[in-house]
């Protein structure tokens, strides 16, 4: 199953992620969409920009949408590496991951300024 991704290239960390699975997806099972660009309409895949920004969110092909943590979960099983985010589904550790995660989106751009990342040009950055 293919899934497309929306993801923020303003954010540094989440570019870095982005580039990462790209690297790892030998199966082809991600399909990466720059909601942040200039020319990207999220109203027509049915959905509202700032809904788009506020987390991640991915697409599967039977129409099923994952976002925040769920979404993370789903790209990482679909690329076959689903055991490294398989102890965020156990009771308890996935309440906490979910926290983390909606912390984590709301301040993602913060984030990456506090640790150096500066990874983005002009205020986008890049999938090599």
């Amino acid at each position: 199953m293919v899934l497309t991704v929306f993801y923020d290239s303003q954010c540094p960390l989440c570019m870095r992620e982005v580039k990462m699975l790209t690297r790892l997806d030998k199966r082809g099972a991600l399909h990466f969409i720059d909601a942040a660009a200039n020319d990207f309409d999220a109203s027509s895949w049915g959905y509202q920009q700032q809904e788009l920004m506020a987390r991640l969110h991915a697409l599967g092909e039977d129409g099923r949408l994952y976002t925040g943590m769920d979404a993370a979960r789903a790209m990482y099983t679909a690329i076959g590496a689903g055991w490294l985010v398989a102890p965020t589904r156990l009771p308890g550790l996935r309440q906490l991951t979910d926290a983390a995660y909606r912390l984590f989106a709301r301040h993602r751009l913060r984030i990456g300024r506090w640790l150096g990342r500066q990874d983005c040009d002009s205020g986008h950055c890049r999938i090599n």
